[in-house]
């Protein structure tokens, strides 16, 4: 691999001569742009606006403009001789732990090659010592022409340095999440809970860039003169108003999916019919369930008083019937009774 820097690790008064090359690649289709009548190349020449002259890249250079316009010529010299430690050296500053290290601020990756036999010793000690103590080293040094922030752990046998943006370049997630307050219910995420289950791991090996597989064939048909491959129609999905429905039919296709059966793992249970808008809130169905329960109560112990009645009548039938006889004749009596004296007192 092609370096792109050169230079040394700082560790404490221990310096380990290092290469640093990228850790990553793009495998991203780049695309000419042309012109579309007939497919000449569209080019972007660069001129010197003074002398209205193309210019080549060797008599570029840079420059800061200030406030007012004018323009303050920059050489690769001035940059160089920076009065700055990290020009030419990643300075380890601290070692912290790994989950330390917001992944917002996580930018290009890169790999620390020991620079001849002399850095095998110190290259290795650090190395180890990382592995250890399982923390990352946070170091500052200065590439294309700006100090960064960056971040050394252990990949494999090698060194890994992971550039840092600034705490202050990340921006706070203002305004990003809903600002209505929404409730999720414990069933919601149950399902939820089961449909990350189904989905489980993957091995990120597994994982490819269907998208640049697809321009390619794109390509290679019109390369061949064919006509490319049409996409297929995308489902028709309609507007998702139930967000159980949703979860359940996910979980369930994603089941599906892997050849599983619908309740291999978690329970997926169905939904309650949906009220509509007249229904009456939450209270006042407890309240009439509670009713209902008064009512059935109230009729068991009326049967269990008439069917106490009925046993205990066979046993006194006779006992009642003389104390109803004697009622009956004391009732008689008094209606008797009565009667005379009402008329007693019409006489009068």
């Amino acid at each position: 691999m092609r370096s792109i820097w050169n230079g040394a690790i700082s560790f404490g008064l221990v310096s380990i001569p290092i290469k640093l090359v990228n850790a990553t690649e793009s495998h991203s289709i780049s695309f000419r742009q042309i012109h579309t009548e007939d497919g000449g190349r569209i080019r972007y020449r660069k001129f010197c606006e003074l002398e209205d002259r193309e210019v080549t890249q060797g008599e570029i250079g840079k420059g800061y403009e200030d406030a007012d316009g004018t323009v303050i010529p920059i050489t690769e010299e001035d940059l160089s001789s920076l009065p700055i430690p990290t020009a030419k050296t990643i300075e380890i500053v601290a070692f912290v732990p790994g989950d330390r290290i917001d992944p917002l601020q996580m930018d290009a990756a890169y790999y620390l090659q020991a620079s001849g036999a002399p850095a095998a010793k110190p290259y290795t000690l650090l190395r180890e010592a990382l592995k250890r103590s399982n923390k990352v080293a946070i170091a500052k040094f200065a590439l294309r022409g700006r100090e960064r922030l960056g971040m050394l752990r252990v990949v494999g046998e090698a060194i890994a340095m992971h550039g840092l943006l600034w705490p202050d370049e990340v921006r706070a997630p203002e305004g990003v999440a809903p600002d209505t307050n929404v409730t999720v219910r414990d069933q919601e995420l149950d399902l939820a809970d089961a449909l990350m289950d189904t989905l489980g791991e993957v091995d990120l090996e597994d994982l490819h860039d269907e998208y640049r597989e697809a321009v390619e064939e794109v390509i290679a048909a019109k390369a061949a003169g064919e006509t490319p491959r049409q996409a297929p129609e995308p489902a028709q999905g309609g507007k998702v108003l139930d967000l159980m429905a949703a979860l359940e039919n996910s979980v369930r296709a994603a089941r599906e999916s892997r050849g599983e059966e619908a309740d291999d793992h978690a329970e997926v249970k169905s939904l309650p019919p949906r009220k509509t808008a007249r229904a009456a809130p939450k209270q006042t169905g407890g309240k009439k369930s509670t009713s209902t329960a008064k009512k059935t109560a109230a009729k068991k112990t009326t049967a269990a008083k008439k069917s106490t009645a009925k046993s205990g009548q066979s046993g006194q039938s006779g006992r009642s019937g003389q104390g109803a006889k004697k009622t009956a004749a004391k009732s008689t009596a008094k209606k008797t009774t009565a009667k005379k004296s009402t008329s007693r007192k019409r006489t009068a």
